[in-house]
């Protein structure tokens, strides 16, 4: 989640969970902003580790218009569907520990943002372009006040445990059910080619270097596009191979950067990515499949 103010106004982009709607109300009371002062609550993407709060925090900011990608319109003015598919990856008891009681949102509050759209806080031009690869529904957001870009998870995820000597990672999120290779790396082109000076990728904060971490992301994705190609052999095993498959490109990219952490740590903090990674392999191959 982060907070862009200007001009006495707010937008908030992206919103976690239902759970931490309190937490974004109190980031930003923080800020001197109360939630009459909240212009946008912006959704790079419909998943509801993004979105989960969104109908908690336009509940509470009278004043917020929602934006969304028009393929996921329909998902926040009724997220019935959304939430059967995340009870379908993670069961209903951990979807519900996980995101809490997601709301829905009124659909005349709801504004779609397809390839182009701009719009105004306070002066401030906040410019969307259509960023698939990870979700077919996924935006990122060029902030006109600063050059940096707003990445939800096009640009990938940049643990602050893997950090060293200031130089910060990134790693793909290939997590269901969207997955695209082709589609992902020519977002990834849309971001560097803005030159951005940072980009905020929304679990992990501000990442600075965009080139750097561009290339090593290109090169990742093209790693995890491989090993599922190589694993694509239908079968009760398969999952486990895409597992076994990805901890080996996550402990082979320790060793090539130099990150600190030992074999163990590093399975612990990429656990639930290598999971999910798995997951959005197979749902790739049996889509190209069909």
């Amino acid at each position: 989640m982060h907070i862009v103010v200007e001009g006495g106004r707010a937008a908030i982009v992206d919103t976690a969970s239902a759970h931490a709607a309190p937490r974004v109300l109190e980031a930003l009371a923080a800020k001197g902003i109360a939630p009459e002062q909240v212009d946008y609550v912006i959704l790079t993407h419909v998943h509801l580790d993004h979105a989960g709060g969104a109908g908690q925090l336009m509940a509470q900011c009278p004043n917020a218009r929602l934006t969304v990608h028009p393929r996921g319109a329909r998902h926040v003015i009724d997220p019935g569907r959304l939430l059967s598919a995340t009870v379908e990856i993670y069961g209903a008891q951990a979807a519900r520990r996980l995101y809490g009681e997601v709301l829905p949102v009124a659909a005349e509050r709801v504004i779609e943002t397809p390839e182009g759209t701009s719009l105004s806080l306070a002066g401030r031009e906040l410019r969307f372009l259509d960023a698939p690869g990870h979700a077919r529904h996924h935006v990122v957001v060029h902030d006109g006040g600063t050059g940096h870009v707003f990445a939800g998870d096009t640009f990938g995820l940049s643990y602050r445990e893997l950090d060293r000597d200031g130089k910060q990672f990134s790693f793909p999120s290939t997590s269901p059910v969207q997955f695209d290779p082709p589609a992902l790396h020519r977002s990834i082109d849309r971001m560097l080619g803005l030159s951005p000076r940072a980009v905020y990728v929304t679990h992990f904060g501000q990442v600075r270097e965009p080139q750097r971490l561009g290339a090593d992301l290109h090169r990742l994705i093209d790693a995890h596009a491989a090993l599922a190609q190589a694993k694509r052999a239908p079968g009760t095993e398969r999952h486990a191979r895409l597992r076994e498959g990805i901890t080996k490109i996550v402990l082979a990219e320790a060793r090539r950067q130099g990150w600190r952490l030992t074999e163990r740590e590093l399975k612990q903090v990429f656990a639930f990515d290598i999971e999910l990674n798995a997951q959005g392999l197979a749902c790739w191959l049996d889509a190209s499949q069909n």
